[in-house]
């Protein structure tokens, strides 16, 4: 199959990844690694420095670099800096969930930010940062010391204290999501295949058992002894990262992890497309204009009602992903409609042309709303979004541009 040929061509696209990378230069934090960004594009150096959000940008400035953006590796080293520096728990290994001048802010170590740790480090490395190395040497030795377990094939999520002591007694599909996007990353960087292997198990648990087991929507929360908890959060529905439900922007980034999967296993598993397919399906018919609006509701029940039906960027842009993934995989031309519909949608509503890259949530009108994010904090979805359909399913996207795949012929 020939290069993505969407209703945004290849201009566009690098137009739009360089408008966003314009848009995070000033998220330096003066004391180390990134601050959240503002509806205006200015920082709030008032808040903590989160763990997560400078390694997104620092990946996400990785692949400026590689995408030759003037600047993109002094902002990598300044996040590899942090991380390797104020960030990183000398004491006790592993990274602080968030720090202030004075030091940590937090106690605990999540799966969620060190999967992120992770994929900063791999794109750091193959975009030849000093640092890099050092920081994917230490991700990796944490991924097998605290987080990955063996006998279930997943990742554990979050521990209570700096010590790596004690474990809450949860277990969450959205830190295993993001941990098999980097252990893809981190088989392409370092040539071992076990984390590809790792990530298989994990791809497997979560959507074909665990999806596939709920009518392909996909259970988020698990106990201790991995037993869905289906009410957790009944009463935070527009929780930021434990939402109670079926949260349809991960039904579509699934998809697509099921997809490079795929790709990068040389389609050892045939049931990872039809997989990739189900879970498309369930996410649009529950999610997309089911109250008489464009745009897709963040939650629903578990009958496909809507719970939060505020409209979040991110679940767009893993929307236009999977649509462009499974184009990819398949050919199939209703995947290229939805891309070209939904990518229309975030035009009309989403980016932000006036203030600078998307608006990160919209109330079920699509008018600016804050109920569940405020601000703009970091660029990933958004920038992944114009890079995805460039690229061939495998390698990861670091590993990828730096192949000099872009905007190449996969077939």
């Amino acid at each position: 199959m020939s290069a993505w040929n969407g209703a945004y061509d290849a201009a566009w696209l690098q137009a739009e990844a360089e408008r966003l990378l314009r848009f995070g230069t000033v998220g330096r934090h003066p004391a180390g690694g990134f601050a959240w960004l503002r509806d205006d594009g200015t920082a709030d150096t008032d808040r903590d420095v989160e763990l997560w959000i400078t390694c997104r940008m620092t990946h996400v400035y990785a692949l400026g670099h590689l995408l030759g953006f003037e600047g993109a590796s002094a902002l990598v080293d300044h996040g590899l800096e942090a991380l390797n520096g104020r960030l990183h728990d000398t004491a006790n290994g592993g990274w602080f969930a968030s720090v202030d001048t004075n030091g940590p802010t937090a106690p605990t170590k999540g799966a969620y930010e060190h999967a992120f740790v992770l994929l900063a480090a791999t794109s750091a490395v193959v975009a030849d940062r000093p640092g890099g190395q050092q920081l994917l040497d230490n991700a990796l030795e944490v991924q097998e010391r605290h987080f990955w377990d063996e006998e279930d094939g997943a990742v554990v999520d979050v521990f209570l204290d700096p010590a790596f002591g004690e474990l809450e007694p949860y277990r969450g599909a959205n830190a295993n999501m993001h941990t098999v996007e980097a252990y893809l990353a981190a088989a392409d960087v370092t040539g071992d295949r076990v984390w590809l292997e790792r990530a298989d198990r994990i791809v497997h648990r979560f959507v074909h058992a665990g999806a596939g087991g709920h009518g392909w929507r996909l259970p988020e929360h698990f106990d201790g002894q991995w037993r869905p908890m289906l009410s957790y959060n009944r009463d935070q529905p527009s929780h930021p990262f434990r939402p109670y439900g079926a949260t349809v922007g991960h039904a579509f980034e699934w998809a697509r992890l099921a997809l490079h999967l795929e790709a990068a296993l040389d389609g050892v598993h045939s049931q990872l497309r039809s997989d990739a397919a189900s879970l498309f399906e369930r996410a649009v018919d529950d999610g997309w204009a089911v109250d008489g609006s464009p745009g897709f509701v963040y939650t629903t029940d578990w009958d496909g009602e809507p719970v939060v039906r505020n409209r979040l960027h991110w679940v767009v842009t893993e929307a236009t992903n999977a649509a462009a993934a499974l184009y990819r995989a398949t050919g199939v031309e209703d995947y290229a409609a939805s891309y070209r519909a939904w990518w229309s949608y975030a035009d009309d509503h989403l980016l932000d042309r006036d203030a600078g890259s998307w608006r990160h949530e919209l109330d079920p009108d699509n008018r600016p709303a804050a109920s569940v994010w405020a601000g703009k904090p970091d660029l990933y979805h958004a920038l992944q979004a114009t890079l995805i359909p460039r690229l061939p399913l495998a390698p990861s996207l670091a590993s990828a541009l730096a192949a000099g795949h872009l905007d190449a012929s996969t077939g």
